[in-house]
């Protein structure tokens, strides 16, 4: 296709709080000569002219945060949806989460299957997800983040640091992380835990400073992390911890290893190839639950490696990415979205 094409991306201007991902797929796409992007309002996804709609993360199309804000957001998308059958847009939609929201509604259940059914193309992060429906798709590994990283300043290590930074939710385990520390506390006085991250509720934030409470070696910033604050935690660390309860998709993961530092994370076929990919030294994964061993255990390995090559991030290139999105555009118009979408068996990976 020598013509150019515009993409509709599902998210706003960027500000502050974007997330880089989608931010520098933005970024690369535009730095493409024959693609056009436009950022998401309900305005220009109802009357503008483009060729693709990118959807990410469809929840945040349907939810609001009052009722009447979430009704009339349910309503817009289902007149966008009309719009794009009417005029034969297709819908192309990356893979995130494998699994719908928790907590949400039947009618916001309901829409989200749709905009599925109506999808023509899916890109996946890794090779392990499964598509919500027999739609085709293509893997396009998530970027990493070294030049989005390059212009902050880097921290001093400092040694027996362990961090974890991002937001904090319950999934995400960080309770765990702060309990299995707690215990190394007369064995390893030296060793120091760094948190920084918003939980997503009041209660989890009471709950967090509870579990720190009276541990000198923990500290504690339950803000928003910006990315300067973010940089400087993960540099000033000897390993970032991530203890999900469950990890498919992590950010987290390739900012720690974008910043040259290595991860301990749950075992998990992804992780298990993300390892692989990068090189030794750098993924350290346990199984079942996380305890004192298993961070010490890791921090030991870590010290026993010395130096070692960087971790191999080639294949996360954002002009590569870039090239491979436009691409999946490309398929997705050359497909059609004449017949509706047939859901995939519930298999999860």
């Amino acid at each position: 296709m020598n013509a150019s094409l515009t993409v509709l991306q599902s998210f706003p201007a960027p500000r502050s709080t974007t997330n880089p991902y989608l931010v520098q797929l933005a970024r690369g796409l535009r730095d493409l000569p024959d693609i056009s992007v436009i950022n998401f309002s309900w305005r220009a996804a109802l009357f503008a002219k483009y060729d693709v709609f990118h959807v990410h993360w469809p929840e945040i199309l349907v939810s609001g945060h009052s009722p009447l804000k979430k009704l009339a957001r349910q309503a817009l998308t289902l007149a966008l949806l009309g719009r794009l059958a009417l005029t034969r847009t297709p819908i192309v939609r990356t893979v995130h989460n494998v699994a719908l929201p928790e907590g949400i509604s039947v009618r916001e259940v309901l829409l989200l299957r749709l905009i599925d059914r109506r999808t023509a193309y899916y890109v996946r992060l890794n090779s392990k997800t499964r598509p919500p429906t027999d739609r085709p798709s293509a893997t396009i590994p998530h970027g990493h983040y070294r030049e989005w990283f390059a212009d902050f300043p880097k921290a001093q290590q400092i040694p027996g640091r362990i961090s974890y930074v991002g937001l904090i939710r319950r999934y995400k385990g960080v309770e765990d992380l702060i309990t299995s520390f707690r215990a190394t506390a007369d064995t390893h006085p030296q060793l120091s835990l760094r948190l920084g991250g918003k939980p997503s509720t009041a209660e989890l934030a009471q709950v967090m400073a509870a579990l720190s409470h009276g541990d000198p070696r923990i500290s504690l910033n339950l803000q928003y992390v910006s990315d300067a604050q973010l940089v400087d935690t993960i540099s000033s660390s000897e390993l970032v911890v991530l203890p999900y309860r469950f990890m498919h998709n992590s950010g987290g993961t390739l900012a720690a290893l974008s910043l040259d530092r290595p991860v301990l994370v749950p075992a998990n076929d992804v992780n298990q190839a993300l390892a692989e990919e990068v090189g030794p030294g750098w993924v350290f994964q346990y199984a079942g639950a996380l305890t004192p061993e298993v961070i010490l255990q890791t921090l030991s390995s870590i010290a026993a490696q010395g130096q070692r090559r960087r971790p191999d991030l080639s294949a996360r290139d954002w002009y590569t990415g870039s090239l491979a999105h436009r691409d999946a555009y490309e398929r997705a118009i050359g497909l059609g979205v004449a017949r509706p979408a047939q859901p995939q068996r519930a298999v999860r990976p």
